[in-house]
């Protein structure tokens, strides 16, 4: 009987697809060919052997038929990456050449794509809530008050209770009743995120030249992908540049929140530290452009200005509207402002391109801050009854 093996199934495929009988019988055989292995399993697992196309008399280069018209020109012997042929000649570039890495996660919600003017998420908002008005009370809000005060930020019920849903299952929060109303806390693991939040939003000191750098060197297996993109995500919230693929640069003056932060989150076993000094070549401010994506970020300073001035000029300091309209106003311009020092690295002064917005949103965000915080924590005490 013949064998039902393998090796038969890679013979019977590739003789269907037309590769010569000494080749299909060589798949018998251990040293087997590339190009005979690749023609049998893609016909065996990804296409039938007969589509009922025309011969076109073109030789099999291994690749699926498109059904597009032979355009005269020779193949390059790249490995088929499965997109549609473009028709421009081969440059010799990568495709898809490797940039700074952006992660898909920031603290708790999601980062700002190319479209960082986007709304607020309501998982942002309520993290918000939980950071400026929740620790006052032990780190518990109840449901109902919850629901209340994201009504006033434009979020329905379904929206919040999925939103909580969300943070409870990645351990932000813990479900509690007290006194008994339903509610939820903040975990453990919430208040350290929190409070290590407060110092890079409200206290993150500049760097100076002679703080130097802190290299960060790592190596994940692809085994591990998922601990490799928690990694790199982590470096970028820290403030790391990307000098190459497996080297990552900081300002010196965050190596003790770097370590502190890779150890909490399981990370600091595939990563090696280093202290270094910039020595050659070339002006190491035009590195800096090199190592962050510094347009993006002075973009995304210059977008928080023009969308938060205007409010500002509303509200002066002598207060320009109600409590529930105060609340409304800092907690989306907070939530706003604050992944903008997630990606800000602190670099010293001298290495900031002329007129860096991130001086002038900063100081705009302070404003805010010191005419919008008290209106908006009397109207969260007169929805949840909280001193």
């Amino acid at each position: 009987m013949a064998s039902c093996g393998p090796a038969s199934s890679a013979v019977r495929a590739a003789s269907r697809a037309g590769v010569p009988h000494a080749a299909a019988s060589s798949a018998r055989a251990p040293a087997v060919t590339a190009s005979t292995r690749l023609i049998a399993t893609r016909l065996a697992y990804g296409r039938r052997a007969d589509t009922g196309r025309p011969d076109t008399g073109r030789p099999d280069t291994g690749r699926p038929d498109t059904g597009r018209p032979d355009t005269g020109r020779p193949d390059t012997g790249r490995p088929d990456t499965g997109r549609p042929d473009t028709g421009r000649p081969d440059t010799g570039r990568a495709r898809r050449p490797p940039g700074r890495y952006r992660p898909s996660v920031t603290t708790f919600t999601g980062p700002p794509g190319d479209d960082e003017a986007r709304a607020p998420r309501p998982r942002a908002l309520i993290v918000t809530l939980y950071g400026l008005y929740a620790r006052q009370a032990d780190g518990w809000l109840s449901v109902a008050s919850l629901i209340r005060l994201m009504a006033g930020l434009g979020a329905d019920e379904p929206a919040v209770r999925s939103s909580i849903s969300r943070l409870k299952r990645r351990g932000i929060l813990d479900a509690r009743r007290q006194a008994g109303a339903a509610g939820y806390g903040l975990s453990a693991a919430g208040q350290e995120a929190l409070a290590e939040g407060d110092r890079r939003i409200f206290a993150r000191p500049r760097a100076r030249l002679t703080d130097g750098w802190l290299l960060a060197v790592f190596s994940v297996p692809e085994s591990q992908r998922q601990q490799r993109h928690a990694l790199r995500s982590r470096l970028t919230w820290l403030g790391f540049g990307t000098v190459s693929a497996g080297v990552w640069i900081a300002p010196g003056h965050l190596a003790s929140e770097t370590e502190q932060a890779l150890r909490r989150t399981g990370l600091a076993g595939y990563v090696t530290l280093f202290r270094a000094d910039y020595l050659a070549f070339g002006d190491v401010a035009g590195q800096v452009e090199r190592w962050w994506d510094l347009s993006r970020l002075q973009r995304m300073y210059q977008e928080f200005r023009d969308e938060y001035e205007p409010l500002l000029r509303r509200w002066p300091a002598g207060g320009g509207g109600s409590d529930e309209e105060a609340f409304a106003a800092y907690v989306k311009a907070l939530t706003d402002w604050r992944r903008l020092p997630f990606l800000d690295p602190g670099l010293p002064a001298e290495l900031l391109p002329a007129q860096w917005h991130g001086t002038h949103a900063a100081d705009l965000f302070a404003a805010l801050r010191s005419r919008l915080d008290e209106p908006a924590r009397r109207h969260v005490r007169a929805v949840t009854g909280l001193a």
